[in-house]
C-alpha cells in the first residue's frame, strides 16, 4: 500500500493493484449465490417488470424508478436470479465510482492524491457489515453524484460551461436511483455561486448564475423526462406517492442512531482523522482550492443530514459519506506518506497508516465472509416452494420476507411484495408499545384482495406463525384469516413460517 509515484509506468501499476484489491474485497459477494440483503426487495420489483410488469403497480417498493430499471436492465441481459452477474456488476460500478473520485484527486492535486481517494473508496465503502456489499441504492446513487462533481471540478475555458447540464442530469439520475441524492445537488450549485470560485477562474458573478443554471437545467430536464415516461406508463401518480409522499418520521431510533455513528467513525477513523487534519492544514493543502474545499465540505454536511433524515440509521446508509471523506482526507494522506510533511504523531506515520489500512481490510473482509457464509442456501420456505409448484402459481409471503419469491422462483400474487403497507410496519425495527395497525395504508386490503381476485395465490406463507411471538399475527387481521381459514390448509412447517395452500 505503499504511496505511487509519479512515473507512468508505476502509476499503472498502482492502479492495478488498487483493482485487484478491490476485486479481492468484494470476492465475498463475487461468490456469493443469493442476493445479498435489500437486493432481494429491488430484485423481485425489477422481476416483475421483466416480465412485462411495472413498478408501484405490479410490485411496491419506496425506491425511485431508475433504481428497479437498472436491476431489470442487468436481469433483461444475463437472466433472472443471475446473482453471480449482478454482484460483476456491483464490482465495475464501485471501479466507475473511483475512477472518479481518482480523476477529481487528479484535478485538484495530482495522480497521487487521485489514486489515495480511489484507494480509500475501495477499502471503507464496504464498512463493517457484509450488507454494505450489496448493490444497494447509496452505492448506486455515489457514481453519478461522484461523475457530477468531477465534471465540475475541472477546468475550463468557457464561462458558460456547457458540460454542467450533464453534470445536473448526473445528479438528477442519482436522484431517480436513491432520493438522499439529490441533496449533493445543493453545495454543487452553491459552489459555482462562491467568490472564491469565481476568482478561481476569472468569472464575472453573471457567469456563474448561467454556469449554475446549466447544472439546475440538467436536473430538471432529467426528472422531466423520467416523469413523461412513468405518465406514458400510467404509474406517474403510484410512483410520486411510494417514492415521495409515503416517507415520514414515526420515530427517531435514537440509540440505534448513537450506536450506528459511533461504529461508522471508529471503522472509518482514518478517513475522519483526514478530514480533521486537512481541514486544519488548510492553508498548506488547499492553496488555491478554497471554493472547492468549502464545496466538499459542504458535499459532507449534506450527506450526513441524507444519511441522517430517516432517523432509522442503517448501517447502507452511511456509505454516501465515503465520497466527500475520502476526497478530503487523500490530499493529507497523499503529502504524508510522499514525505512532504511530517506527521503530527505516531499514529499517522506512513508505516503504521499502511498497516492500519492492512488491518482494516482484513477485519472487514472476516466480517464479510463470515457474515454471508450462513447465507449462501436458499431458505427452506423458497425450496418447497421451488419443488411443489410449477412457474405458472404465484405466491403470498405475509411479513418483510421478499427473498423467498426468489428462493422460489415465483411471482407475487399481491403487488405488496413486503407487507408493510397492510400493517404498517415501521421500517427501522419494532417500536415496544406503538401499535402500527394506525399506520395501515387507506384501501390496501381492497387493494389485496383484489391483486388475489386477479390471480390467485396458490401457496400463502405466514412468516410470523405464532401469535404469542408475531408482531403482526394472522388473527389480528380479519380478512386474511378468513382467506386462510374458508380457502387454504397448512402443509408444511419450515424454518421460516408455515405454507398454506389452497384447497
Amino acid at each position: 500500500m505503499g504511496a505511487p509515484t509519479h512515473s507512468s509506468r508505476q502509476f499503472r501499476f498502482a492502479a492495478l493493484g488498487i483493482i485487484l484489491l478491490t476485486v479481492v474485497i468484494r470476492l465475498p459477494s463475487l461468490l456469493h449465490p443469493q442476493p445479498i440483503d435489500s437486493e432481494a426487495m429491488y430484485s423481485v420489483v425489477a422481476n416483475q417488470i421483466v416480465d412485462g410488469g411495472r413498478p408501484y403497480i405490479d410490485a411496491v417498493e419506496r425506491k425511485p424508478p431508475l433504481l428497479f430499471w437498472t436491476y431489470a436492465a442487468v436481469f433483461r441481459i444475463a437472466g433472472k436470479f443471475n446473482w453471480k452477474a449482478l454482484h460483476v456488476v456491483a464490482l465495475v460500478w464501485t471501479l466507475c465510482a473511483m475512477a472518479g473520485l481518482c480523476a477529481i484527486g487528479n484535478e485538484l492535486f495530482d495522480s497521487n492524491t487521485g489514486l489515495i481517494a480511489a484507494l480509500f473508496y475501495t477499502v471503507f465503502q464496504p464498512w463493517w457489515t457484509w450488507k454494505n456489499l450489496s448493490f444497494d441504492g447509496e452505492m448506486l446513487m455515489n457514481l453519478p453524484i461522484i461523475w457530477a462533481w468531477t465534471i465540475a471540478f475541472r477546468r475550463s475555458a468557457s464561462p458558460v460551461r456547457p458540460e454542467l447540464f450533464p453534470a445536473g442530469a448526473l445528479l438528477g439520475a442519482a436522484f431517480l436511483l436513491k432520493q438522499p441524492a439529490a441533496i449533493a445537488a445543493v453545495p454543487l450549485g452553491i459552489y459555482l455561486l462562491l467568490p472564491s470560485y469565481r476568482v478561481s477562474r476569472n468569472l464575472t458573478l453573471t457567469n456563474s448564475i448561467i454556469q449554475a443554471t446549466m447544472l439546475t437545467l440538467g436536473f430538471f430536464v432529467t426528472l422531466g423526462s423520467v416523469a413523461i415516461i412513468l405518465w406514458k406508463q400510467g404509474i406517474l401518480h403510484d410512483a410520486f406517492y411510494w417514492t415521495i409522499a409515503d416517507h415520514d418520521v414515526p420515530h427517531v431510533f435514537l440509540h440505534k442512531g448513537i450506536v450506528n455513528t459511533l461504529t461508522f467513525v471508529a471503522a472509518c477513523l482514518p478517513l475522519v482523522i483526514g478530514v480533521i487534519l486537512a481541514c486544519r492544514d488548510k492553508d498548506e493543502i488547499w492553496t488555491g482550492k478554497t471554493a472547492e474545499r468549502r464545496a466538499l465540505l459542504g458535499l459532507l454536511a449534506v450527506s450526513a443530514i441524507g444519511a441522517a433524515a430517516g432517523a432509522r440509521f442503517y448501517p447502507h446508509y452511511y456509505v454516501q459519506l465515503i465520497p466527500p471523506l475520502v476526497l478530503l482526507a487523500a490530499p493529507y494522506y497523499a503529502q504524508l506518506w510522499l514525505r512532504r510533511m511530517q506527521p503530527p504523531n505516531w499514529l499517522l506515520r506512513p508505516r503504521v497508516t499502511y498497516a492500519w489500512l492492512a488491518l482494516t481490510v482484513i477485519a472487514f473482509s472476516i466480517k464479510h465472509w463470515t457474515g454471508l457464509a450462513p447465507r449462501r442456501v436458499p431458505s427452506e420456505t423458497g425450496r418447497y416452494l421451488f419443488t411443489h409448484s410449477v412457474p405458472e402459481d404465484r405466491i403470498f409471503v405475509w411479513g418483510q420476507t421478499p427473498e423467498i419469491y426468489l428462493d422460489a422462483h415465483r411471482r407475487p400474487a399481491c403487488r405488496y411484495i413486503t407487507t408493510f403497507p397492510l400493517t404498517g410496519y415501521v421500517f427501522g425495527g419494532p417500536i415496544p408499545g406503538f401499535d402500527t395497525r394506525s399506520r395501515i395504508l387507506p384501501g390496501a386490503w381492497t387493494i389485496l384482495e383484489q391483486d388475489f381476485a386477479t390471480h390467485p395465490p396458490t401457496y400463502i406463507v405466514d412468516v410470523h406463525p405464532d401469535p404469542k411471538s408475531a408482531y403482526y399475527p394472522v388473527k389480528n387481521f380479519p380478512i386474511l384469516a378468513k382467506l386462510l381459514a374458508d380457502r387454504y390448509q397448512p402443509v408444511a412447517q419450515t424454518a421460516e413460517g408455515v405454507i398454506y395452500r389452497m384447497r
